[in-house]
């Protein structure tokens, strides 16, 4: 739908189809409509069924009707009695509803009937949402494309949130902008994010979408938003109220503003997209909108008869990405957000179901090609979320350059060094060796080293996260041993049982009062542990909102479907979160401060100058280097990383030593670094920061116990389950000590 002088064109594919009418409404918002006027357009043409049509405006609702064979068995589910969604339209106003009328075949009043009978005469106008005719060429305001602030990997720093989540509590916020895109804008939001060091912020989705049947029964929705309804309509519930009632032109507006405020704040903006698959659900769903336009070209088949839908997101549905309109309607949606609402880049929800072939997935699939040379997307990060619960579907590690990933195997690898690890050898069980650890702390070459040539992705293709929007939060991941996912209405079924979580002794929420409050400085040490490792490993960190300052969903890993405060992030801060939310600053300004920290190819173990330092090297407790054996002994918990950038002979070096202790017991180690040499002495160490320290301050006190400076070669005591990070720190010519920056 475009609108032109005097109307519209009007372009619609239905290869399948015998005819389509641009149907058009009259009134405005959630308002049913009262007049319908519908409009043949010409067709088909290689598919296609097009026309201009006279005397439709910006605003103005409208939808679409085809005709056609209704024959389910082979797949065919035209049906002109149901008002169908532009998948293109650019806005929407009105609700899906979930009667029987929104169904292609005729089900009962519990929406219960057979798949392959007969069509449905009743019309379903009315219920489901019209599309709106959006003029973007006369959006005004400024142009968020314009201002990007385009972030180097390296240097990002990655913020997972929900648009309503984020903003629905925060205190500063007027009531009107909460839940909101403007939300995102206002100076409260922005400060904590630039406050925090956050770079990149990642949006869950805000393409338009609907909830699940099922969900809707039982009063819940989908509140995520990963059942997408318009790939490039963005959701009016995040709208102020306001702008809803402007329509979709003002919504819209309102999120470029969003966008360019956060880029004039120095903020990239992610969108989570998932174009894997859509809202209708599976062969019983329903019949909204690409089921009735072209239900064999949109959606994957499994090629039997009868015609059965293939599923290998877990949905119920696959959009079929061996089509090339699949792929069109994908760039196309891509193209939109980049240009016209200036989005900095997308992290793509199963990215292997995108790049599925028929005999599976394919790093070389036009959709991945098209997406890293397309001149609209060049330069924009694009992360894949690399699995989908297909044949053959983990595929972390071989989506190729300029593509990023998430990492599940660092996830994996430090819940169960610091969490899983620990609850086992508690009981006198084994855990795993540090060498997993020590893989994902140096940018996971293993997995994304691979290519031609080798190594040319960098450890920035390497998304780690410990916790994300699906499962439990990190202060979750220290309080309970098992997922509580009853107010989900699936009896605890849904969400993964594989969290690699650690209660501490105790489950579930413990009062500063209770007889088992004596877990609870533990736990905070295990979620600062948790925070170091994911700031301090080579790669680019993401953060989920609220980890920062103990947000918990009360042990629910599945919180897809609660809309309420349970997944709203709490602004109101006890001692011990404000505590958290200090050491977390601190430790992402340790990371921008410190170039060592911030690794911007793979560590080759060897200076990088003649005469300079190895730019990466692993000791164990005594200080002697690993060798084979120490890296499959079991017993050993305890490691040193010393990471150094060293380059420039006239450029002091940035040298880092990181000493991790992941035993039940104190550990006495002997600092790794350069020993005495006849012309000067062992490396000076001053330590910048320890997990046991409730809050940064803390330092002070350690400073007054003379416990802030050792030298290479030189002992000292880490408690139990604890993380240190010491600076290279030569004392100047006076004598004096430096004084410790980053505060």
């Amino acid at each position: 739908m475009h609108p032109v002088d005097g109307g519209v064109e009007v372009a619609v594919l239905a290869s399948h189809a015998t005819g389509v009418e641009l149907c058009l409404f009259d009134g405005h918002g959630s308002a049913p409509h009262t007049s319908e006027r519908r409009v043949a357009l010409h067709g088909p043409v290689q598919g296609v069924f097009s026309g201009f049509v006279a005397g439709v405006q910006p605003g103005d609702r409208y939808g679409l009707r085809v005709h056609g064979t209704w024959d389910p068995v082979q797949g065919l589910r035209h049906n002109p009695a149901k008002l169908l969604v532009d998948p293109w339209a650019r806005g929407l106003e009105g609700e899906l509803a979930y009667g029987p009328e929104t169904y292609g075949h005729v089900v009962d009043d519990e929406c219960r009937g057979d798949v392959y009978g007969p069509a449905d005469p009743r019309d379903s106008a009315g219920h489901v949402p019209y599309g709106v005719v959006v003029d973007t060429a006369a959006l005004t305001g400024p142009d968020p494309a314009a201002n990007r602030p385009w972030v180097p990997w390296e240097s990002t720093v990655v913020y997972e949130a929900h648009v309503r989540g984020l903003t629905k509590l925060h205190p500063l916020l007027p009531p009107e902008l909460r839940g909101t895109y403007a939300g995102l804008a206002h100076p409260g939001v922005i400060d904590h994010l630039r406050g925090l060091g956050v770079t990149t912020f990642e949006l869950l989705p805000v393409h338009a979408s609907a909830s699940e049947p099922h969900l809707v029964a039982q009063g819940l929705r989908n509140y995520w938003g990963y059942s997408t309804l318009g790939f490039f309509a963005p959701e009016p519930r995040y709208a102020t109220a306001a702008a809803r009632a402007a329509g979709p032109g003002a919504v819209l507006a309102e999120l470029r503003g969003a966008v360019h405020a956060l880029h004039a704040a120095g903020i990239e903006v992610l969108l989570d997209v998932v174009y894997n698959h859509t809202c209708e659900g599976g062969n019983p769903g329903q019949h909204v909108s690409w089921r009735g336009l072209d239900n064999t070209l949109y959606y994957w088949h499994d090629g039997g008869v009868p015609a059965t839908l293939a599923d290998v997101t877990g949905t119920g549905n696959t959009l079929d990405f061996r089509r090339t309109e699949v792929v069109r309607m994908t760039l196309d949606s891509l193209r939109y957000w980049a240009d016209v609402v200036g989005v900095d880049g997308f992290r793509f929800d199963l990215a292997v179901t995108l790049a599925r072939r028929s005999d599976g997935f394919s790093q070389s699939h036009p959709l991945l090609v098209a997406a890293a040379t397309d001149p609209s997307l060049h330069g924009l990060k694009l992360v894949a979320e690399p699995w989908d619960v297909g044949p053959g579907g983990w595929r972390t590690g071989q989506f190729i350059p300029p593509w990023a990933e998430w990492n599940d195997r660092f996830r994996n690898a430090v819940r169960s060094f610091w969490l899983a690890d620990p609850a086992r050898a508690a009981h006198g069980l084994p855990g795993h060796r540090v060498r997993d650890l020590a893989t994902r702390l140096s940018g996971s070459v293993d997995l994304f080293g691979h290519g031609d040539p080798p190594l040319v992705r960098g450890p920035g293709a390497s998304v780690n996260f410990v916790t994300a929007h699906d499962g439990f939060t990190m202060a979750d991941l220290v309080a309970y041993d098992h997922k509580h996912n009853l107010a989900n209405g699936e009896n605890n079924r849904d969400g993964t049982d594989d969290n690699r979580s650690w209660n501490h002794g105790a489950e579930g929420h413990v009062e500063p009062d209770s007889p088992a409050a004596a877990v609870l400085p533990l736990r905070r040490r295990s979620i600062r542990n948790l925070l170091a490792t994911l700031v301090l490993a080579a790669g680019t960190p993401m953060l989920t909102a609220g980890d920062e300052m103990g947000r918990t969903q009360r042990g629910n890993n599945n919180a897809y479907c609660q809309d309420s405060e349970l997944t709203w992030v709490s602004w109101d801060l006890s001692a011990w979160r404000r505590d958290l939310l200090a050491s977390t600053r601190w430790l992402l300004a340790l990371r921008r401060e410190h170039a060592a920290l911030r690794a911007r190819r793979f560590y080759t173990g060897r200076p990088a100058r003649p005469g300079g330092r190895p730019d990466l090297a692993w000791f164990d407790a005594t200080g002697t280097a690993f060798d084979h054996g120490r890296w499959h002994d079991p017993q050993i918990r305890t490691l040193q990383m010393l990471r150094a950038l060293d380059e420039d002979p006239a450029v002091a070096p940035d040298v880092v030593l990181v000493v991790v202790n992941g035993a039940l017991a104190e550990a006495e180690v002997t600092l790794a670094g350069e020993p005495a040499q006849p012309a000067r002495p062992p490396d000076r160490w001053r330590l910048a920061w320890d997990s046991v320290w409730e809050h940064p301050d803390d330092q002070r006190s350690s400073a007054i116990a003379g416990a802030l400076h050792a030298h290479a070669g030189e002992a000292v005591v880490l408690e139990p389950l604890s993380l240190r990070v010491y600076l290279l720190d030569p004392a100047d010519p006076a004598g004096q000590d430096p004084a410790p920056t980053l505060r």
